[in-house]
This record gives C-alpha cells, structure tokens and sequence, in this order.
C-alpha cells in the first residue's frame, strides 16, 4: 500500500510577528517544517506534497528536492490547502497522511502506529489525537461505544458534557486518499469565517457510513502547533528534553539538562560527559569518553575521542583523539587539530593544521597555517597572515620550537627541528635544524632613567605654573 503525506506549510503565521515565514522558525537548530519532512521521511512515504503560500520561495528553497510543492494562492482553510494537492495525487491509491508543518514535535514512531491503525482497521480515517488537562480552545473528540469516532465537536459548539471530554485533534490524519479527494469536493465554506474546513471531512464520511478511527498519542506535547512565540519556545523546551533524554539513554552523562542545549542533528558517544552551559550544534560529531564543558558551544564539528573541551567555542572545525582545548580557546572555520594536541587559553586557530603531539598552550593567533608534528608554539606567538589585501601561509615543520612573542610574517616557512628564539620577527625562511632571531640588540645605558624621571618632572611643573 503506496504512502504519501501532504505538508500544510502555507500560512504566514501573523501571530509570530515576523519577517520570518511561520514553518522556517527554528526548533533545536530545524526549522519546523524540517522536523515535520524528517518524520514523513522516516515512515517511508513515497510521495511528499507540501502545500505553500506565504513565503513559498523561502520554504520550497529550505525543503528543496525532499518534497513535491503545489501553491495555495488564497488560505481559505485547511480543506481548501489539502485540495491543492489533487493534481499531484487524486489518482494514487494508498494511505495519505495530512500534517501540520508547524507541529515540530509529532514523531515518525507516532505516524507509524497511527497509520498502523489505520489500516487495520480499515478505516477511511484516523485521526490523531492527544489527551489534555486543560482542552479549552481545542475540538474534542467524541468516541463511540466501540472506541471508533463518532464526530469532532469544536469548543464553541460543543456542549457542557462534551466540553468534558479531554481527548482533542491534533490536526493530523490519516486518509484513505481516494476517499479524501472525493469528500474534498463536498466540503463547502458555509460558516462564519468563510473557509474550507479539513474537519468537514470527517462529517461527511460518517455520514456516509466510513469506518472513523482515532490514535490517542501518549505523549500530549506532540499536539503542539506553533501560531506565536509562547508556543514556539514551549516546543523548544520540550524538543530539548526530548534530544537530551534520548542522549542520555544512548549513554551520555549531561549534569545539568537545563542548561545544556543540543540540536537534533548532534551525535554524541557513550561515556561523554557533557557540563553545564554547554551547547552542541549542526552537524556536530562528538566520539566517546570526551568531556564538554562549562560554557562550551560547539557548531558544525568534528570531536574525537577522550577529548576535552572547556570555555571554549568551536565553528566548523575538527579535533583529533586525546587532544585539549581551551579554556578561552577559539577554533575558527578550517580548523584540523591532531592527535594528543593542546589549544591553550586565549588561542585562536583559522584555516590551520595543527598536526600531532604539538601545543599550542596560550595568547596565540595561528591563522592560514600548517603546523607539523611534536611543535611547540610559545605564549603570544602569531602567524602574521594578512597584509592588508592578501592571506598568506605559514609552515611549521616537524619538531620545530617557536618562542614566546614570535611574530612569523607570512609567506614564511620554519622548518624540521628549527628553533626561533623568542621577541623575533621572522621574515625569511628558517631552514631545518637552523635557530632564528631576528631582534634589535639590548643597549643598556648607565643612569639614563633618572635624567628621563628628572625632565618629566620639570616638564610637569611648568605646566602647572
């Protein structure tokens, strides 16, 4: 039996009060809609038609090749929004899921069992549906004795014993698709506001003797819908437990969950220590045995193993096994840190290689640079890279050792086991096993502090007078 999901991803969401388009507003790092195609995607449909409107360049540029588009140029309801999609799919046969893009939270393990039902019971469809303490404001469902659906009452309608209920509709479903494109073209906008309602569908199926079902999720945050940034940060916090929780029985210790954000792309290995304050991004890749933290963020890299990260930021960079960074490091984009290597506090690395065994331990700047194997780089040492129009590298060779306030003017080479004596600038290539120094005498001159401490002074008193 064919799958297929239709992505409702039209709206321009007023109450968010934003530029941005309601479904691309992030949570844990994924736009809304991202999380709804990950979850249609992993339950195996075949096609994927998501519906836009507002903002269509911007959502159709964000999904790109995952789905099918068509447009709804006037929301005039969600029935309306479905039918959109009647010329790409009212000739399959097969079960057609129709979900929300602003409902980040509904997971693909919730649409399997969903669809699970519905198709063994051969129902037209299945609604599904979550259990609320406070249901106010939401359509209730209104279940028969045989737990099949009887009608979906709205709050405005519904009655004092129906206002009791607390099951209500997530506005997600399952539809045999024939039968919903067939109903699609009895649903008129006769009611106040004039719009095409989904809901309608379901009426009419009962009223023509269709098998309704419903699928009561355990977790009520999946029916949550982002219409304003109250909700939205609400979805985020559940989201971020979520993603920590399943971290946590994967085999990562967090101290503190609270205070440690990981977006829902992150992979982290087992016995990895994570402290708090820390925040794990993008596509970031952290091995086992590491330890991350405090006040760490770390987006778009790659972490090895038994590896320690403290106050530090990371954006794009890679950091081999047994290697520390921080604290107060920054690893820039382009940064490959070896095996057993040292970033120490206040250094910044860009676009640079630093290879195994070596340090690089504080109050350092190496940009645009390849720095070899078992290299020590002294406090305050800098790779002079630009000159004003132009970027320029700096190699290091193996073994080699550079001093405390070396300035090394690139295009420059240090090479095997060559040693620069602290205070110089070097200009010109240090060959291997050579030692550099490039820096003025020290002249020292017998007395000579205490004429300059005597002309200040005279000079201060005739200012004042």
């Amino acid at each position: 039996m064919k799958r297929m999901a239709i992505v409702l991803a039209a709206g321009q969401g007023k109450r968010m009060k934003s530029k941005l388009y309601k479904v691309l507003h992030p949570v844990c790092g994924m736009p809304m809609v991202g999380h709804v195609m990950t979850a249609v995607e992993q339950v195996q449909c075949e096609r994927k038609v998501v519906v836009v409107g507002h903002g269509a360049e911007a959502v159709q540029g964000y999904v790109g090749d995952r789905a099918e588009f068509v447009l709804q140029a006037e929301q005039l309801g969600t029935g309306h929004a479905v039918k959109q999609a009647k010329a790409l799919l009212d000739e399959e046969q097969g079960t057609t899921i129709v979900i929300c893009g602003d409902t980040p939270l509904v997971t693909s393990v919730t649409l399997e069992m969903l669809m699970k039902l519905h198709q063994e019971s051969g129902a037209s469809a299945t609604i599904l549906t979550a259990e609320l303490d406070n249901p106010q404001g939401y359509g209730r469902i209104i279940r028969a004795e045989d737990g099949s659906v009887m009608k979906i009452v709205e709050q405005k309608d519904a009655t004092e014993q129906e206002q009791l209920v607390n099951e209500i509709n997530t506005g997600t479903y399952c539809f045999d698709n024939a039968k919903l494109f067939a109903a699609l073209e009895q649903v008129t906008n006769a009611n106040a506001q004039q719009e095409y309602y989904l809901t309608d569908v379901i009426g009419i199926m009962k009223a023509q003797g269709d098998i309704v079902r419903a699928y009561c999720t355990a977790d009520a945050g999946e029916s949550i819908g982002v219409n304003d940034r109250l909700a939205l940060s609400e979805a985020e916090r559940l989201m971020k437990e979520r993603i920590n929780k399943q971290h946590m029985l994967n085999g990562v210790t967090i101290i503190d969950p609270a205070q440690t954000y990981i977006e829902s792309t992150v992979s982290i290995g087992a016995d990895t220590i994570l402290y708090p304050g820390t925040m794990l991004k993008g596509n970031t890749v952290i091995g086992i045995d590491s330890t991350i933290g405090p006040n760490v963020e770390i987006a778009d890299s790659t972490i090895g193993d038994r590896v320690s990260v403290k106050q530090s930021v990371l954006t794009e960079a890679e950091v081999g096994h047994d290697s520390s960074i921080g604290p107060y490091a920054y690893l820039r984009p382009g940064s490959h840190i070896g095996q057993d290597v040292k970033i120490g506090d206040f250094v910044e690395i860009k676009n640079a290689t630093i290879d195994d065994h070596s340090k690089v331990s504080h109050l350092s700047y190496i940009g645009d640079a390849k720095v070899g194997k078992n290299v020590n780089i002294g406090c305050g040492a800098i790779t002079v890279n630009y000159d004003g129009y132009n970027k320029s590298v700096t190699e290091i060779g193996d073994d080699a050792f550079v001093g405390s306030n070396v300035n090394l003017i690139a295009p420059v080479t240090v090479g095997n086991g060559a040693y620069v004596v602290a205070g110089s600038t070097i200009t010109q290539n240090v060959e291997d096993n050579d030692l550099a120094i490039a820096r003025e005498r020290q002249v020292n001159k017998s007395g000579y502090a205490e004429k300059l401490r005597s002309r200040a002074k005279a000079k201060k008193a005739r200012t004042d007078s």
